[in-house]
This record gives structure tokens, C-alpha cells and sequence, in this order.
């Protein structure tokens, strides 16, 4: 969590509202039996401590009215034009009102309509040029094997050198969003890059070892490594590290992969997520596989 004068802002908002604790306990106590992932409740509580932090009360505590004030204000925030403070804050309250049995002031909140936007797609030629920038072996390897298994940022810190069976040829993705595991193709060209990988670098127990307490890489190193890449090509497009999974789909689906097959190798939880890459009627079947191998050409031998 974001740290002020040595504080977190959520450190912050106990020291000024002491019973805010208590929320922290209850919020987390309810992802957990819910099964939310905690990159969920870490935004939740983020946005509910600036607000205490601001009223130095609880939300209940502030009038509709205030609460009405502070989200427009958020909205016409110049630093944010997809207003994604305000939807993160009205998210975040929302959950909070219903935790604590006040269903009204949670349907009082402004409604948010879903952005219609299309997720921005990579080329072959585009990610071809993206995985050749890189100047370290390591940071070539982990943009590769996002798009080759259409992983989130969090999965793919969250591997661990056992979850790669090169014998299967499968990615073994375990208690990722919605606390859910599942196994993706694990690339013949992915695979070979993953073994001069492990060779040169020689990793401890996680797939990418980085600087976190636990000795696993970071989602802010990865996306760092994602915006140095992109600098060292010719993309024009504005793209985060999100947009290799949207290209995973999208290529997938391209390739003739079936919409139902697509949603179990992301991990959605609801079809209709999926379909947001679907701009045809029908698939045809084919069996899953992973789009690195049809980026380059021809499927690479098998090596034992």
C-alpha cells in the first residue's frame, strides 16, 4: 500500500480514526469467505482510508450529502481522466455499506455504467518486436510467457518452478481470481525459452524472483519492465502489460478457438466477461493449445 511519511494510508486512517481497525478486520475476514482475491480488498481499503482520513469519521458517520461532494469531486479530477478514483471509491463504499447491513446508502451511490471500450491488440509483427527488446534474458522470458498463457500480472508472479511440467507441457495456475486454480498449454517455443531461462538464472523456488519480502518478483516490476520494452520499439499504441492477455484471447480466438474453451484458459468466472473479445458468431473447435507457437510459424520439435 502507498506509503506517506513513513505510514501506509491505511496506518494513516487508524491513527486518525482508531476504530477504522476494526473495518480492516471485518473487510478482510469477508474477501476470505468469499473467496475474493486480496488485490481486491487491498484497493477496498485504500479507498475507504482516504475517505475516513478526509472526514476523520467513519463512512457511516458522514452524511449523504458529504459523501455526494467528495465523489464529485473525485470525478472532475483532472489527474484521473478515466475517473477511475471515482469508480474505485464508489465500488469500494458500496461493499462496505452492504458489510455493515446499510443497504440504502449502498443504493444511494451513483450507478456506473460498464466501459464499452475494446481492449487494444497486439500484432504479430508488434509483439514480435516487444519480446526482442528487452536486453535481459529474464525480462524477455516473463513478457513471452504472459501472452503465450494469457496470465495476469499476479499469476504470473505467483508461479513457482514446480507449477511448469515440461513433460505435460502445462501450466499449473493455482488460487488465482475467484480462488480458483487452472492449467494452461504450456508453449513448445515457451518451453524451450523457459529451460535456458531456468539454466542461466538458476531461480529459487519462484519462477521469478525479485525484491518482495518472500523473494517473488513484483506486479509494479513487471509492469515496469512491460513500459521500458515498449520504449525500445515502434508501438504507437497505448497498451499496459494487460493488453499481452487481451492479445492471448483475442489470438485464440482468431486462431479458431471456441468461446467456452477461452473463458476456462482465462479463468473467468462468467462467459460474458470472454465475450467481449467475441466479434463473431461462431468458433470452430480446435484443441487448446497456446497462440506462441502460431506466432512464429511452425510448432518447434519436442525436446526430452
Amino acid at each position: 500500500m502507498k506509503k506517506k511519511s513513513g505510514f501506509t494510508i491505511v496506518e494513516q486512517a487508524i491513527e486518525k480514526v482508531p476504530a477504522f481497525k476494526n473495518v480492516v478486520v471485518k473487510l478482510d475476514r469477508q474477501v476470505e469467505l468469499r473467496g475474493q482475491s486480496k488485490s481486491t480488498l487491498n484497493n477496498y481499503i485504500r479507498r475507504i482510508a482516504l475517505l475516513v482520513q478526509h472526514f476523520e469519521r467513519l463512512p457511516e458517520q458522514v452524511t449523504d450529502d458529504e459523501i455526494q461532494e467528495y465523489l464529485v469531486a473525485l470525478a472532475r479530477d483532472p489527474k484521473s481522466p478515466s475517473r477511475s478514483s471515482f469508480k474505485h471509491m464508489v465500488y469500494g463504499l458500496r461493499y462496505y455499506y452492504r458489510l455493515i447491513g446499510l443497504n440504502k446508502k449502498a443504493i444511494a451511490l451513483p450507478s456506473l455504467k460498464q466501459d464499452t471500450k475494446l481492449p487494444v491488440i497486439l500484432n504479430a509483427q508488434e509483439l514480435k518486436a516487444l519480446f526482442r527488446a528487452p536486453k535481459l534474458l529474464k525480462h524477455r522470458i516473463v513478457l513471452t510467457l504472459i501472452y503465450s498463457a494469457g496470465l495476469r500480472g499476479q499469476e504470473a508472479i505467483n508461479l513457482k518452478i514446480s507449477d511448469i511440467d515440461f513433460e505435460r507441457n502445462t501450466i499449473h495456475i493455482r488460487q488465482s481470481k475467484y480462488k480458483k486454480d487452472r492449467i494452461v498449454p504450456l508453449s513448445h517455443y515457451m518451453a524451450q525459452g523457459l529451460k535456458s531461462y531456468l539454466m542461466a538464472e538458476n531461480p529459487h523456488i519462484w519462477l521469478f524472483n525479485g525484491k518482495e519480502s518472500d523473494g517473488r518478483y513484483s506486479v509494479k516490476g513487471l509492469s515496469w519492465v512491460m513500459r521500458e520494452a515498449l520504449k525500445k520499439t515502434n508501438i504507437s499504441k497505448e497498451v499496459s502489460l494487460h493488453a499481452l492477455r487481451h492479445s492471448y484471447a483475442t489470438h485464440l480466438l482468431e486462431d479458431g478457438l471456441n468461446i467456452v474453451t477461452l473463458k476456462d484458459l482465462l479463468g473467468h468466472a462468467d462467459i460474458t466477461t470472454t465475450m467481449i473479445y467475441l466479434h463473431v458468431a461462431q468458433c470452430q473447435h480446435v484443441k487448446s493449445h497456446s497462440p506462441l507457437d502460431t506466432l512464429y510459424g511452425k510448432k518447434p520439435q519436442k525436446q526430452r
